[in-house]
């Protein structure tokens, strides 16, 4: 019988199993907390690890730790399949097919120029807003713009979604990573900024080259698309506009009103049954599509539950804080240089049992400041080894439910999106790695 690679949904199920299996070698332990009143979110007080009562996960709490992930991600499960259920409806009036092909005759000469827009649009959300689960609803016009262009779909994704997450990872001012580890550590923010967004243009520039150099399909279609002038009619630039706007109105949303994930679903859900009246799709039509869209992106919904199911079993088991304490507890025998490199490869390494970046900032910012205060290094040092190695391991690890989601949408394996992205990820690894030393001597 021949082997094939794990579906996602059995590679998240055997990460479950894992972690319960963990919690048999892993003594129970747990730092104090306090409320931190600037950021209100509770911070670890450095030094107070201590053991509690062991708690080893029996397999019915591992079996139930699956549906309470369902339901600890709820909200994020909802806006998948709102907004999904939105773009499927604007994918059906054809507007996004008639959208996709005038920008790219708009184009047509220049391609690599549309291409690097892309990459620096997405880019942008990711610095600002962190965006990454937004993303899994556009993945049907990502996929159209794959097969009209040549491109291997895993390129598009990459100057997409991996744009958005190499952008959130080098930013000086995400509201999710840097800000609140600068905030945590005490760092005025204008302090080392021109450094930080020397790396992000860095980085961007050198993440969309290469996908856009390398992402060029080398055999023929099957399928030739004719390049010929497009006209927009008035109901699909008026579809177009709702739905970039409703775009617009959600990162205004979450960077000026502090939106969470239900306004944002109840926005697209007013823009997908809008956008499928105006496309003549009547009020029936309009819900067949909708819950048509449902059922292709119920799939990434799965996949951002059992991600979820993962770090609750660690959390309950009260296994997260033994690991982060065993990770970081050596660094402070060691020489600066040895000890960015070890703090930058454990925050890599802490990033898959602990998925999201904020709740890794407020796990780890605390113990790493003190340990750079005892080497006699810049604190900045225990900001830049958190915000580089922990977003960049979210183009990598299967409990990252926003990328494995975007994946299951777009149609993409994770064994093959691992086998086209290691390379450049491991060049962008490389450039935060060399950052991290070179501020060792930049902030003294």
């Amino acid at each position: 019988m021949k082997l094939s690679f794990p579906h996602p949904i059995i590679i998240l199920v055997g990460f479950v199993l894992l972690a319960g299996l963990s919690s048999y070698f892993i003594q129970s332990g747990s730092y104090d907390r306090v409320l931190d009143l600037e950021t209100g979110r509770e911070i670890i007080v450095s030094g107070s690890f201590h053991t509690v009562e062991d708690h080893n996960a029996s397999l019915y709490e591992i079996a139930l730790s699956i549906p309470e992930g369902f339901i600890l991600g709820a909200d994020i499960v909802v806006l998948i399949l709102l907004i999904g259920g939105a773009f499927y409806v604007v994918e059906k009036t054809g507007a996004l097919q008639v959208g996709i092909e005038a920008l790219i005759y708009r184009f047509r000469s220049r391609q690599y120029l549309l291409l690097y827009i892309i990459g620096i649009v997405f880019a942008f959300c990711g610095s600002t807003i962190a965006m990454q689960e937004e993303i899994i609803a556009m993945a049907p016009v990502l996929v159209i713009l794959a097969k009209k262009i040549n491109y291997d779909i895993r390129s598009i994704i990459a100057l997409a979604l991996g744009s958005a997450l190499v952008g959130a990872s080098f930013s000086p001012f995400n509201p999710f990573g840097s800000l609140l580890s600068q905030n945590i550590a005490e760092l005025d923010f204008a302090e080392g900024l021109a450094y930080r967004l020397v790396f992000l243009a860095m980085a961007i520039f050198i993440w969309c080259s290469y996908h856009i150099k390398y992402g060029k399909m080398k055999t023929a279609v099957s399928e030739v698309y004719e390049l010929k002038a497009v006209k927009i009619s008035l109901q699909h630039a008026v579809i177009l506009f709702l739905t970039f706007s409703g775009v617009a109105v959600m990162a205004w949303g979450i960077i000026y009103r502090d939106w969470d994930y239900n306004q944002m679903s109840a926005l697209f859900f007013v823009v997908g049954f809008s956008c499928g009246l105006i496309g003549k799709l009547g009020l029936n039509g309009t819900a067949r599509v909708y819950t048509a869209g449902f059922s292709e992106m119920i799939f990434a919904g799965v996949i951002v539950g059992l991600a979820r199911s993962v770090y609750l079993i660690l959390q309950n088991t009260a296994s997260v804080d033994p690991m982060i304490q065993a990770m970081f507890e050596p660094l402070e025998r060691m020489p600066i240089q040895l000890a960015a490199v070890g703090l930058y490869l454990s925050q890599a390494i802490i990033h898959i049992p602990v998925p999201s970046t904020s709740g890794q900032a407020v796990l780890t910012t605390p113990l790493a400041v003190p340990l750079m205060d005892l080497l006699g290094i810049s604190r900045q040092i225990a900001v830049l080894t958190y915000q580089y190695a922990c977003g960049l391991m979210d183009l990598m690890t299967p409990t990252n439910g926003g990328m494995m989601a975007v994946l299951a949408a777009a149609g993409i394996k994770y064994n093959h999106w691992i086998s086209y992205i290691w390379k450049s990820w491991l060049l962008l690894m490389g450039l935060g790695l060399i950052s991290v030393l070179i501020a060792l001597i930049w902030f003294g």
